[in-house]
C-alpha cells in the first residue's frame, strides 16, 4: 500500500490539461480561464455621480441666501451639454457623467432648490459623491487564467467589454458503477439486490468541479459486461468506476482493465475508508478505479478525482483545504492507515469549532454520511487524543 499523498501525486502526474475552447460570457459561470482576459475600456469610462444631488464646483460656497443657479439636468446615459462653472449647478442623478467644470456633487439631502436656484445648506469637498473615472479599472487590465470564474468575475468582464472568453474544455468524465446486486433507482430490486447511489454522487461531485459527465450503465460481473461498458467510455477524459476493484471472485475490473491496456499507477491506498483504490492510464483516458462503498466512493472521489479535475482545467491542484476543529470527545489511537471519519460539527460563539466523530463508520452507511459535515482526519499512527485536542477535518458542506 503507498500513502494517501504518494497516491495523489500519481494520479496528478497522468493529468495534463485538456484543450481550450471559446464560449459566450453568458455561459462562462463555472469554467475556468484559459487565457487572460484584457478590458477592453476604462470603468468607468467618465467621472460620474455616485449620488442623487448637483454638479457643482470651487471650494467658495455662495454668500448667504444667493444661492447657485440651476443650468439644467444630467442623467445616466445623458450628459449635460454645457459647462459648469461658480455659482452655476446641474441637477445630476445617480450614474449620470459630470458635467464639464464640476468637481463635486451636493446631495439633494443637504440642498434646497427654488425654483431655478439652489441653496446649499453644506458645501461639500473636491471629489465628493462622484466616482472618478478609471477607478474601477483601466484598459488593458487583466484578470490573470487560470480562475474558475465566478457570478462577480463574469460581471467584472461584462463591465470590461469581453463578449466571448478562452476557458479550458470541460474534462468528459465516464462513470459507471459494476456488480450484479445493483439495480437503478426507479427499479424494481430483486430479494439479493441493492438500489445504485455511487454513480449518482460522483456525478455530482464531478460536475460541480466543471466536469462534463456521462453516466453509463451498470456495469454486472462478467468481463464480457465489463468491456461494453468501457467500449462506452471511449472518448472520455476520465473514467471512473465503482466497485469490483478489490480482489474478490467477482471482482473483474483490475483485469480488464490491464486486458484492455490500462497502464496502472498504483493499486491499495493506506487510507480508511478506500483502501481498494486503482489508478492509472487506459489509452488517453485516466482511469480511477474506487471502491463499491459507498463512503469510500464519496472519500476517494473527494481525495482524488476533485484535485485531477482541477488538473485537468489548468488549476492548482492538491488535497482539498485542512481546516482546524477541537475534539468534542476523546479518540483512541490510529492504525497503519490515515482515517477520514465521518463527524459533525458544532459551532459555539468564537474560536474553533467542536468536532464529534459519528457513532459508527461503518462505509456502507449513507444516512451518516448525508447527516455529517465533515471528515475528521486521523494521520497514520496518531495517537489516543484527549477532547479538547485541535485536530484537522476536510468540510463535507459549504
Amino acid at each position: 500500500m503507498i500513502s494517501v499523498e504518494d497516491a495523489l501525486r500519481r494520479v496528478l502526474a497522468l493529468a495534463s490539461p485538456v484543450g481550450t475552447e471559446t464560449v459566450a460570457l453568458r455561459n462562462a459561470a463555472g469554467r475556468v480561464l484559459a487565457a487572460d482576459a484584457v478590458a477592453r475600456r476604462d470603468q468607468p469610462p467618465f467621472a460620474a455621480s455616485a449620488m442623487d444631488g448637483y454638479a457643482i464646483c470651487g471650494d467658495t460656497p455662495p454668500a448667504a441666501g444667493a444661492g447657485l443657479r440651476i443650468l439644467g439636468e444630467a442623467a445616466a446615459g445623458r450628459r449635460f451639454a454645457g459647462r459648469v462653472g461658480p455659482g452655476e449647478a446641474v441637477r445630476i442623478l445617480t450614474g449620470a457623467p459630470m458635467p464639464e467644470g464640476a468637481d463635486r456633487i451636493v446631495i439633494q439631502e443637504d440642498a434646497d432648490r427654488q425654483g431655478d436656484r439652489l441653496l446649499p445648506r453644506a458645501w461639500p469637498e473636491a471629489g465628493a459623491n462622484l466616482r472618478p473615472a478609471c477607478g474601477d479599472f483601466q484598459a488593458g487590465f487583466r484578470v490573470a487564467a487560470p480562475r474558475r470564474l465566478g457570478p462577480a468575475d463574469v460581471a467584472l468582464l461584462a463591465a470590461m467589454n469581453l463578449p466571448e472568453l478562452t476557458v479550458f474544455r470541460r474534462p468528459v468524465v465516464a462513470l459507471f458503477a459494476t456488480g450484479d446486486e445493483l439495480v437503478m433507482p426507479g427499479e424494481d430490486p430483486g430479494p439479493d439486490q441493492i438500489v445504485a447511489s455511487n454513480s449518482f454522487a460522483l456525478k455530482a461531485l464531478a460536475e460541480a468541479e466543471g466536469a462534463e459527465v456521462r453516466m453509463l450503465p451498470i456495469a454486472r460481473d462478467t468481463a464480457g459486461s465489463l468491456r461494453a461498458a468501457f467500449a462506452l467510455a471511449e472518448g472520455a477524459d476520465v473514467i471512473v468506476t465503482s466497485g469490483g476493484a478489490s480482489v474478490g471472485d467477482h471482482d473483474l475490473v483490475a483485469p480488464v482493465a490491464a486486458e484492455l491496456g490500462m497502464e496502472r499507477a498504483f493499486y491499495k491506498v493506506a487510507m480508511r475508508p478506500g483502501k481498494p483504490l486503482m489508478a492509472g492510464r487506459l489509452g488517453p483516458a485516466v482511469m480511477l478505479g474506487l471502491p463499491g462503498n459507498p463512503v469510500s466512493a464519496v472519500v476517494t472521489a473527494m481525495l482524488f478525482l476533485v484535485p485531477l479535475l482541477r488538473a485537468l482545467q489548468g488549476l492548482p491542484a492538491d488535497h482539498p483545504q485542512r481546516l482546524r476543529a477541537r475534539l468534542g470527545a476523546a479518540v483512541g489511537a490510529n492504525g497503519p492507515r490515515a482515517h477520514y471519519m465521518r463527524a459533525t460539527l458544532r459551532h459555539a460563539g468564537r474560536g474553533l469549532p467542536e468536532i464529534m466523530p459519528v457513532a459508527s463508520q461503518d462505509s456502507s452507511l449513507l444516512r451518516l454520511l448525508a447527516e455529517a459535515d465533515a471528515l475528521l482526519v486521523r494521520p497514520v499512527g496518531d495517537g489516543p487524543r484527549p477532547a479538547g485536542d485541535e485536530v484537522d477535518y476536510l468540510p463535507l458542506r459549504s
